[in-house]
């Protein structure tokens, strides 16, 4: 077992409009702010499926290194972090295009060019592929390619910057701000990756307005969730020889419970300590890699749910 406690969930009932979503906790106060709790829930296959301790905190923590990192590109939301596994921020109106930065032909998703590319689509998302191309192959320049979620709440759905406009999704101020962006981020981050012997390859960002319909990021940035990073001194060998570039691997547990079970419709087996533990360090060497900060655990045996709720005090 691992020496740290696990947030599976917080629930302050003297917080208004609590909101569970899938891995966090979320309040909405009158004022306009929002408070976000990361719990350690891993989802996976439309479910939580375990608990990963301290990686609430990793996900927090490493977003806020980033977030501190980019605000001279772009405003976010964050407005204070009362606990390390805590965000306060400003309530936004999410846009409704998830927008995904890729600097590399790779990905394993539907929705990823090098699926769409492998399925013989030579223009994607606004963009035309030229053949020959190789998997996990360097792009030209970094691309945009957004989704929006379907209106049946199904797949995300492909979509060009002109539908964006031609649909009345976004206007095109507010997508070309968006995509100066994204981009603009894109850019600080693999500059800040190379630094740490890391290729960000890609990336998702949330966007929201405020009340004033400024455009701020949200969410989380850079993070190992959101984010695909390969490892930059192999990867040049590994992308001759054809192989998978060296990564987080952080899906012990994804790859264990799918191999077991058919997840989306069978119960989930019960998942050895060994594994979550794996994955723990995983979070844990991530931080660590893509900031050059010593990571700071809790003390062991505090009871972090306690500590959250002590720290939230002053909103009650």
């Amino acid at each position: 077992m691992s020496e740290y406690a696990a947030v599976r969930e917080v629930v302050i009932p003297e917080l208004p409009n609590y909101y569970r979503g899938k891995v966090r906790e979320n309040y909405d106060l009158a004022d306009g702010r929002r408070i976000i709790i990361a719990t350690d829930r891993l989802s996976a296959f439309d479910r939580a499926i375990a608990c990963i301790p301290l990686k609430g905190q990793v996900l927090t923590q490493m977003a806020r290194f980033w977030f501190e990192r980019t605000a001279d590109i772009c405003p976010n939301h964050v407005l204070a972090y009362p606990d390390p596994n805590v965000v306060v921020g400003q309530k936004l109106d999410i846009l409704p295009v998830e927008v995904v930065v890729r600097g590399y032909l790779a990905g394993t998703t539907a929705t990823s060019v090098l699926t769409m590319y492998k399925r013989g689509q030579r223009d994607i998302y606004g963009v035309h592929f030229p053949d020959g191309l190789r998997d996990n192959e360097i792009l030209p320049q970094a691309i945009l390619t957004p989704t929006t979620k379907a209106f049946d709440g199904g797949h995300d759905e492909p979509l060009s910057p002109q539908e964006i406009v031609e649909k009345g999704i976004l206007a095109k101020s507010q997508w070309d701000k968006v995509a100066d962006y994204a981009l603009a981020l894109f850019a600080r981050g693999q500059a800040l990756a190379r630094e740490r012997g890391l290729i960000l390859v890609d990336t998702k960002y949330e966007f929201g307005t405020d009340p004033q319909g400024r455009i701020l990021l949200a969410d989380e940035i850079h993070t190992p969730d959101s984010s695909r990073y390969w490892f930059a001194k192999s990867y040049p060998e590994r992308f001759e020889k054809g192989e998978k570039p060296e990564s987080f691997d952080k899906d012990f547990v994804r790859n264990w419970v799918a191999a077991r079970c058919d997840p989306y419709k069978e119960p989930i087996p019960a998942i050895p300590d060994t594994l979550i533990e794996q994955t723990t360090q995983v979070y844990v060497h991530a931080f660590e890699t893509v900031t050059g900060q010593a990571f700071q655990p809790p003390a062991v045996g505090e009871d972090p749910v306690a500590r959250i709720r002590g720290n939230l005090a002053q909103f009650f």
